[in-house]
C-alpha cells in the first residue's frame, strides 16, 4: 500500500513538476516573444525616424522668403539730383559715411561732390562689381561721374536698390543661406569653442560631454546641457523645444542618425544657417547669413573676430543677449567667448586682449526686412499671386524688382499726413477723423511709383488705395466728355449744351433731378466750361443724349474691368470705384488714349539670380489721339480756370497740369486725379464711417496732391498736336466762328473739318470783317 502511495506520491510529483516546467518554458517563450516584439516596435520606430531625418535632409531644408525691392537709382550726367537728394537715397540703402570711402556701401560729401563706393549687386541683367566713383554736381543737376582711381568717364552707374521687403513664410522666418566656404574660420572656431568642442571627434552624442554636465549641474558649478550642436540641430531641425524624457531620446537617436547618413561639414553647414539670432518686429532672424546682414550690414564673410565672436555668444539667448537692447550683457557675453577661443587655442592672448577693449561694432540701424510700405508690398503681392502660387512666393527665396520710388513714397506719406491734420485743424474737424489714400504713377508707362493706404503708412490693414470703394463723384465727366467727342461732327469743345433744370421720369425708379454745385442753372454752356465748372446739369443731360451705355462702353475701354451698373447717375459719378481704379483710368488719358495697365513689378529673379520672368510695357491703343487730345486739353483748362486753379496757389501754372476735381453727395468724399508730363497722381480723402467730411475736391484731396507734387520736381505737360488738330477762335457764348480781337473770343482746338462755319457778327465771314479784308487788300 505503502508503495503504491509512494508511486501514486512520484506521479504526483513529476506533474508538478513537468506542470512547473511548461509554465517556465511559457512564461520564458512569453518574455522573448514580449522582447522580440518590443526589439521590433523599437527598431520600426528608429527607422521611422531615420526616415523623418532622411527625408527632411535630403529635400530642401529651408523655406526661403521672397525679397522685395525698389527701382534702383540710375546716375548719369544730366540727372536732375542734388547731393544731398543723392546722399538721402545712400542713407536710405545703408550706406556709411566715412571720412575716406573704402569699403562698399560707404560714402564721403563734400559741397558738390560725392563720393562713394558702391555694393556689387545681381541685376535682372547680369551683376554688377562694386565701384567706386565720384559725383559732381552742378546747377542741380549730375555734372559727371567719374571712377576715383583712374578718373575714367561712367556713362551710367546704376546702384543696388533698395529692400523694402519680403514675402515671408507661415513662421515669418527670415533667412539669407551661405555655404560653409562662405563662413569664416573665426566663426567656426568660436562656435566649436563654445558649443562643442569635440564636434569634429564624437558621432552625435558626446558621453563626455554629458557626464561633464552631469558633474558641473550636480556640483551646482553651473547648469549646463551636454547637448551636441547635431543635437542641437535636431531639436531646432526635427523636433520641438518641450523638456521631456522622449524628446531627449528621440533627439539623441536622430543626432546619431544624422551622423551616420550625412558628413560633419554637411551638418554644420546647416546648423549655421537653421540658428535663430534675434527678431526684427515678426520676422524672426534665422541664420549667421542673415545675422551678419542684420547686426553688422556686411556680408557674413567680412565680418572679423570680434563680431563673429558676438554673434556665437548670442546663439545662448538671443534677446538676453540682444545688441541694440542689452549691449553691456552682449559685450560680457562676447568676451567670455574670447575667453573659451584663447583657451581652446583659436586666438593667442594678444588677439584675446585686443579684442576684448573693441566695442560691439553693431549698427544702429539695420537694413529693413519688415517692409516700411505695407500698401506697395499688397499690391505686389496681388499682382504675383496672378503667376505664382502662393507657396511658391514665400518659400523659393524669388527676387522681386519693383517700380516703387522711395522718394515718391516718402513724399506722398507725408503729404497725405500733413495735409490730413491741417485740414482737421482748419476746418474744426475731429482729430484723426479723416483718412485718406493715393497711387502716384509715371505718366508715360504706368509704372507704379507710390501707394498709400492710410493716414498711417506703417498699418498692414484695410489698405484704401486698393480696396475702398467710394463713389468718384465728378471724377467721372472726363469719360462722358471724351464719348461726346469721339463724334467730331457732332460734338466739339465749342458746343452749347443746356444746363437749364432737367428732370428724368423713369417707370419704376424715382425720379431723377440733379443739381449744380451752386444750386443754380447756367442756360446754354459751351462744352468746355461745363467741364472745367464742372457742371452736373449740362453733363447729366449730354450723357443722356449719347446714352448710358456707350459712357460705360468707354469706361471699360479705358481700363476699369469691373462692370459698372450703368445708371443715369453714373454719369455723375455714383458708381463706386478704388483709387487704383481710378489711376488706371486717367493712366490712359495721360498716355495720350494707350491704355498702359498699371505696373509694379519689373521682373522676378529666381534665388540664385537668374532671371525667372519679365515684365514688359503692355501697351494698346483705345481711344484716337485727336479726341484724347481735346479732352485733356479740356482738363488743362480745369486747372487754369475751373474748379482746380487753385492749384497755381502750390504750383506754377507753366506746368500746363491736366485734372478733375470729384465731390459726392453731402461732402462724403473728396477726390482729385491729374497729371504733368512726368507723373499722375489720384488723392482720396474722406472717412471711413462714411460721414461726411465737409471738403470738396478742390478743398480736400487736391491740396494734398499739390503738397505732395510740388516737392516733386515736375516735368510740364507739352501735349503733342495730332496732325489733324487746327485751332480756331470762336466766340464762346454763341459757338460760331470768330476771330482774335473779337469780344468773346477764345482760341480752340478742333479736329479738322469739325470747327464751325458759321460766322459770329465779328467772325471772319461778318459783314464787319469782310469790309475790313476788303480795305486790307486794296492798301497791300
Amino acid at each position: 500500500m505503502k508503495v503504491f502511495n509512494f508511486l501514486k506520491f512520484g506521479k504526483k510529483t513529476r506533474r508538478k513538476k513537468n506542470t512547473r516546467n511548461s509554465r517556465r518554458l511559457t512564461k520564458r517563450k512569453f518574455l522573448l516573444t514580449a522582447l522580440l516584439a518590443v526589439l521590433l516596435l523599437v527598431v520600426m520606430y528608429v527607422v521611422c525616424l531615420d526616415y523623418t531625418v532622411r527625408t527632411r535632409f535630403e529635400g530642401r531644408r529651408f523655406a526661403l522668403p521672397a525679397r522685395v525691392y525698389a527701382r534702383p537709382l540710375e546716375l548719369y550726367a544730366g540727372l536732375k539730383l542734388t547731393p544731398a537728394k543723392l546722399v538721402a537715397e545712400l542713407e536710405l540703402l545703408g550706406y556709411r559715411e566715412a571720412g575716406l570711402p573704402r569699403e562698399p556701401g560707404s560714402y564721403r560729401w563734400r559741397n558738390q561732390q560725392v563720393d562713394l563706393v558702391t555694393r556689387p549687386f545681381t541685376h535682372g541683367d547680369g551683376p554688377q562689381e562694386s565701384i567706386s566713383l565720384r559725383v559732381t554736381f552742378s546747377g542741380g543737376q549730375v555734372e559727371a561721374l567719374q571712377g576715383r582711381k583712374d578718373n575714367a568717364v561712367i556713362e551710367l552707374l546704376r546702384l543696388d536698390p533698395a529692400l523694402i521687403g519680403g514675402i515671408y513664410p507661415g513662421n515669418n522666418e527670415d533667412r539669407v543661406l551661405v555655404r560653409l566656404e562662405e563662413v569664416p574660420q573665426r566663426l567656426v572656431d568660436a562656435l566649436i569653442a563654445v558649443e562643442d568642442v569635440r564636434y569634429f571627434s564624437h558621432r552625435g552624442i558626446d558621453p563626455r560631454g554629458i557626464a561633464r554636465a552631469l558633474v558641473m549641474t550636480v556640483s551646482g558649478k553651473s547648469v549646463q546641457g551636454g547637448s551636441t550642436l547635431t543635437q542641437q540641430l535636431v531639436k531646432n531641425f526635427f523636433l520641438t523645444a518641450e523638456r521631456t524624457v522622449r524628446r531627449k531620446l528621440n533627439e539623441m537617436i536622430m543626432a546619431l542618425l544624422l551622423e551616420m547618413h550625412y558628413s560633419k561639414e554637411e551638418i554644420l553647414e546647416t546648423y549655421l544657417n537653421e540658428v535663430y539670432l534675434g527678431q526684427d518686429g515678426n520676422r524672426a532672424i534665422h541664420g549667421f547669413g542673415l545675422a551678419s546682414s542684420f547686426f553688422f550690414d556686411k556680408p557674413l564673410m567680412q565680418i572679423d573676430l570680434t563680431e563673429a565672436a558676438l554673434l556665437v555668444g548670442m546663439l545662448k539667448g538671443p534677446a538676453y543677449y540682444s545688441p541694440r537692447r542689452h549691449p553691456q550683457r552682449a559685450l560680457d557675453r562676447r568676451n567670455l567667448v574670447l575667453g573659451e577661443m584663447a583657451e581652446a587655442d583659436f586666438i593667442t592672448d594678444q588677439e584675446l586682449l585686443a579684442g576684448r577693449i573693441m566695442p560691439l561694432g553693431v549698427v544702429e540701424r539695420p537694413p529693413r526686412g519688415t517692409s516700411p510700405y505695407p500698401a506697395f508690398l499688397s499690391l505686389i503681392h496681388r499682382q504675383l499671386r496672378r503667376d505664382y502660387r502662393d507657396e511658391d512666393l514665400r518659400s523659393e527665396g524669388l527676387q522681386i524688382f519693383t517700380t516703387l520710388d522711395p522718394w515718391v513714397q516718402r513724399a506722398a506719406e507725408n503729404a497725405l499726413n500733413k495735409q490730413l491734420k491741417r485740414l482737421e485743424q482748419g476746418r474744426g474737424i475731429a482729430a484723426d477723423s479723416l483718412q485718406g489714400a493715393l497711387l502716384v504713377t509715371d505718366a508715360q508707362n504706368g509704372e507704379v511709383q507710390a501707394v498709400v493706404g492710410g493716414r498711417d503708412p506703417r498699418f498692414e490693414g484695410f489698405n484704401r488705395a486698393l480696396d475702398a470703394q467710394r463713389p468718384i463723384g465728378s471724377l467721372i465727366k472726363p469719360v462722358v466728355f471724351l464719348t461726346a467727342l469721339q463724334q467730331p461732327q457732332k460734338y466739339t469743345l465749342a458746343t452749347l449744351l443746356d444746363d437749364s433744370p432737367l428732370l428724368l421720369q423713369q417707370p419704376g425708379t424715382e425720379d431723377w433731378q440733379p443739381q449744380n454745385y451752386d444750386k443754380e442753372f447756367h442756360g446754354q454752356v459751351p462744352l468746355h466750361t461745363a467741364l472745367a465748372h464742372s457742371y452736373n446739369v449740362s453733363t447729366a443731360r449730354l450723357g443722356l443724349e449719347l446714352g448710358v451705355p456707350s459712357v460705360m462702353d468707354n469706361l471699360r475701354r479705358l481700363g476699369v474691368d469691373r462692370e459698372q451698373p450703368g445708371y443715369a447717375a453714373s454719369l455723375l459719378g455714383a458708381d463706386t470705384f478704388s483709387p487704383l481704379e481710378v489711376a488706371q483710368l486717367y493712366q490712359t488719358l495721360a498716355s495720350g488714349g494707350f491704355r498702359t495697365p498699371l505696373r509694379a513689378i519689373r521682373e522676378v529673379l529666381t534665388f540664385t539670380g537668374q532671371p525667372l520672368q519679365r515684365y514688359p510695357l503692355d501697351v494698346e491703343q483705345v481711344v484716337d489721339a485727336s479726341s484724347n487730345y481735346l479732352v485733356t486739353a479740356a482738363l488743362q483748362e480745369v486747372v487754369q480756370k475751373g474748379t482746380a486753379k487753385g492749384l497755381h496757389r502750390y504750383l506754377p501754372k507753366d506746368l500746363g497740369i491736366a485734372g478733375k476735381t470729384g465731390t459726392t453727395d453731402d461732402f462724403r468724399d473728396s477726390w482729385f486725379a491729374g497729371f504733368s508730363g512726368d507723373r499722375l497722381g489720384v488723392v482720396w480723402v474722406g472717412r471711413d464711417d462714411n460721414e461726411p467730411a465737409g471738403l470738396t475736391g478742390a478743398s480736400g484731396a487736391m491740396t494734398v496732391w499739390a503738397e505732395m507734387m510740388a516737392g516733386l520736381g515736375l516735368e510740364p505737360l507739352l501735349l503733342p498736336v495730332p496732325d489733324n488738330i487746327e485751332r480756331v477762335w470762336v466766340e464762346s457764348s454763341s459757338g460760331l466762328r470768330s476771330a482774335a480781337g473779337c469780344p468773346d473770343a477764345i482760341e480752340l482746338p478742333f479736329i479738322v473739318g469739325s470747327a464751325p462755319t458759321e460766322s459770329a457778327p465779328c467772325g471772319p465771314g461778318s459783314g464787319g470783317n469782310s469790309i475790313k479784308s476788303w480795305f486790307e487788300r486794296i492798301f497791300k
